[in-house]
């Protein structure tokens, strides 16, 4: 019997007036699976997770988690499903502790009479034991997310959707912008993940960094899908060689 798959999409449309941002794209990325989602700039890459997260409607196309057709409203529904989106800003407030930042929307309270206020000591235990569990070090849970490196806010984000059982981690250029030390610790991380049973959406335009740790990568242009290619068939040189050739036509 085939392995149902944790997320299916089967020939999503989407449109914005006349620009037609995907045209008819499946994607499929497996339990416990890495898959890289690659393309040139314009090729849909984050129209299609948009759609899949519950930011856009599709035109047309179905959407299946584990096997069932879903349709997510926004990406609370998404998340709650266990589908949590990790953007290029991080969706992190710079203002805000770590621990607030890793309990976002599930902050736990405690009660004083008629009022209920937030347990920071329990958030503030739980977020830097979580951490220190995958392997990152904070100095203190209730510092400011905005004295944070880009890696280490990385950190938190895909920390908090290992801990709060996230069933698949959407990253949209994690390694961006980073040192060559922190690009290092976030792909062990994202290993990590799939260590404990994650499936992760890896979305770059750094081919050697994703290459890394994906097992197979998916391929945009122009709002279609050019193809899946499992790693043991490709080298990255080819995937971007395949890629410049679609820029083109």
């Amino acid at each position: 019997m085939k392995d149902i798959p944790l997320v299916e999409m089967r020939n999503i449309v989407k449109s914005f007036g006349k620009v037609q941002a995907l045209r008819g794209v499946d994607f499929t990325i497996g339990k416990n699976e890495i898959v890289g989602l690659l393309g040139d700039n314009g090729a849909g890459k984050s129209t299609l997770i948009k759609v899949l997260v519950g930011l856009y409607k599709p035109d047309s196309g179905e959407i299946y988690l584990e096997g069932k057709r879903v349709s997510f409203n926004s990406p609370k529904d998404a998340r709650d499903a266990g589908i949590e989106p990790v953007y290029q800003d991080l969706a992190l407030a710079n203002l805000m502790s770590i621990s607030r930042n890793f309990f976002l929307g599930r902050e736990p309270t405690i009660s004083i009479g008629p009022f209920k206020f937030l347990n920071r000591k329990e958030m503030d235990r739980v977020s830097k034991e979580a951490l220190t569990d995958i392997g990152v070090t904070v100095r203190s849970a209730e510092e400011t997310v905005s004295f944070l490196s880009g890696g280490e806010r990385q950190a938190i984000a895909i920390g908090r959707g290992i801990h709060f059982g996230a069933k698949l981690l959407i990253l949209d250029e994690p390694t961006a912008a980073l040192s060559v030390k922190e690009t290092r610790k976030v792909l062990e991380l994202i290993l990590e993940a799939k260590k404990r049973g994650l499936s992760v959406i890896f979305i770059t335009h750094n081919i050697y960094h994703v290459y890394q740790v994906a097992d197979k990568f998916t391929l945009l242009e122009h709002g279609r899908k050019v193809g899946d290619f499992e790693k043991n068939t490709v080298k990255p040189e080819d995937i971007i060689d395949i890629i410049s050739r679609e820029a083109v036509k």
